[in-house]
């Protein structure tokens, strides 16, 4: 790759980076469709972008615990089933164009509501059987596509009103780090991956810088309005990547 090439390849990490932290988020859709873009090898792509996440999530989770928002009680149901089928789906291998069309659509529907009807913060976690199956259920997505997951818990906690904006965000940075951990090691553990791209450290680099940024801005400065203007932006991204790659 180019000097020039890399260059706006870091840059368009970093500013995904920044941009999905601010809500919790580490990004894994933002970075598949940036590497995608800029043609690099598919087998290298879905275990770079977890291996990403890893970083972001890392650093969103301590950002917003340091700022008082993580609640313990709200995580762990959502992600004791999460974790082992997180890992089942990065040992899977599916092609499923029409799994991932829904899924962008609902995401680009989720993007829509935050703009044009904003939630109340007012919330009430979900009774633990509806946690543990809604957890369940998003890990193995989270595997299959590569992702950490938070693309669907986020808007999930906010709209049904189980976790105040800022509370969701910080759940789902933790729920996003475990889920990429084991999405990873299936993804390594049934070879479909090789070793990161020559140009795994610059990416490393600029989404640690891009994080970091994003998530101390998103946990302390940004008021809630700010955020979900954020997430709907994010979910837009991340939908219009899933709509227009379900080919």
């Amino acid at each position: 790759m180019s000097p020039d090439l890399l260059a706006a390849l870091v840059l368009g990490v970093f500013l995904i980076a920044l941009l999905y932290s601010s809500v919790g988020h580490a990004g894994a859709s933002g970075y598949i469709a940036v590497m995608a873009l800029f043609s690099v090898a598919p087998d290298v792509i879905k275990p770079t972008a977890l291996m990403l996440n890893l970083l972001v999530a890392s650093i969103a989770s301590w950002q917003f615990w340091r700022a008082g928002h993580f609640s313990w009680a709200l995580f762990w149901p959502f992600a004791l089933l999460a974790v082992p089928l997180a890992f089942l789906g990065g040992w899977l291998h599916l092609p499923a164009p029409g799994l991932k069309f829904a899924l962008g659509l609902v995401l680009l529907f989720s993007a829509a509501n935050f703009l044009l009807r904003p939630t109340a913060d007012a919330a009430q976690p979900p009774a633990r059987p509806v946690a543990l199956a809604s957890g369940a259920g998003i890990g193995l997505l989270a595997g299959m596509t590569g992702t950490g997951g938070g693309i669907f818990l986020t808007p999930l906690l906010i709209h049904l009103r189980w976790a105040p904006v800022k509370a969701a965000a910080a759940v789902s940075a933790l729920f996003i780090l475990v889920n990429s951990a084991a999405g990873l090691a299936g993804t390594v553990g049934a070879a479909h991956g090789r070793d990161g791209p020559a140009l795994a450290l610059p990416l490393a680099m600029a989404v640690v810088a891009g994080g970091a940024i994003g998530s101390y801005y998103g946990s302390r400065r940004f008021p809630h309005a700010s955020i979900k203007r954020f997430l709907a932006a994010v979910l837009t991204i991340a939908g219009s990547k899933l709509v227009l790659t379900a080919t």
